[in-house]
């Protein structure tokens, strides 16, 4: 069994279950997944100063899925916050997240991507992230369709079409495969494949099956997160005399 936990950095419930039987249909026969929030925070990530108020609770909760034996935890949000800072006090868990996830993927399923986004202030953070995984030389561009978090499902129509043309835009102009920048956007990748005859990566199943094959590699070869250098976790006796609750 891999037990994997979901979490959705937001202080709203709202796409807890809708993206849990979303995931039912992807996830391996052996997963079990369960889906979190929090009950306390911004509603949505669509500003960065949002993200830095989430981390604490988002560390916290990484950290206890732990020790509630979870095999992986996913970071629900494709800026993946606190990637970096979760993964260096993680012991034994997984920790993966929708952008790099869908990076690694899209890089191989064609040599060029382009990310569909909802609004052009999410690029320069998304854009940092592509170069500071590698991604660089893989990306085409990334297409601002205008649309906020909680516009994606309003009207799935007038959604599609903003997604398909600017999709095509990006396909003129190189990409092989589109990465849907936003979870929040789970649910449109198959009849857009269809539409656009290319692969589109829904990022929640990009974490979801990165986070998987993990499991399989720390079980099956002992590969887990290098604790050297960047991911060298801070000395416990430091968390224990600060009070570091997030991190214990």
């Amino acid at each position: 069994m891999k037990k994997i936990l979901y979490i959705n950095p937001v202080g709203t419930n709202v796409f807890d279950k809708p993206m849990k039987d979303f995931l039912e249909k992807y996830k391996d026969d052996e997963t079990v997944i369960e889906v979190t929030s929090f009950s306390r925070g911004p509603q949505h990530l669509e500003y960065y100063s949002y993200d830095a108020i989430i981390m604490p609770d988002l560390l916290k909760t990484i950290k206890k899925a732990e020790k509630e034996g979870y095999d992986a935890a996913i970071i629900g949000c494709f800026y993946d916050p606190g990637l970096h800072e979760a993964r260096e006090v993680s012991e034994k868990i997984i920790v993966t997240a929708p952008a790099e996830s869908s990076f690694h993927i899209a890089s191989t399923l064609g040599d060029k991507f382009a990310v569909i986004v909802g609004r052009k202030k999410w690029i320069p953070l998304m854009e940092r992230n592509v170069r500071n995984y590698g991604f660089k030389d893989k990306l085409v561009s990334f297409k601002s369709v205008e649309l906020g978090v909680y516009d994606f499902h309003k009207d799935v129509e007038e959604t599609k079409k903003r997604i398909v043309r600017a999709s095509q835009e990006a396909i003129e102009e190189g990409a092989e495969v589109i990465i849907l920048g936003c979870t929040v956007l789970f649910g449109f990748f198959e009849e857009l494949q269809k539409i656009l005859g290319v692969p589109v990566v829904d990022p929640i199943i990009a974490a979801l099956k990165y986070a998987e094959f993990l499991i399989d590699l720390k079980r099956k070869a002992g590969w887990f997160f290098s604790k050297k250098y960047s991911y060298e976790p801070p000395p416990t006796e430091e968390i224990l005399k600060w009070n570091l609750s997030e991190l214990q």
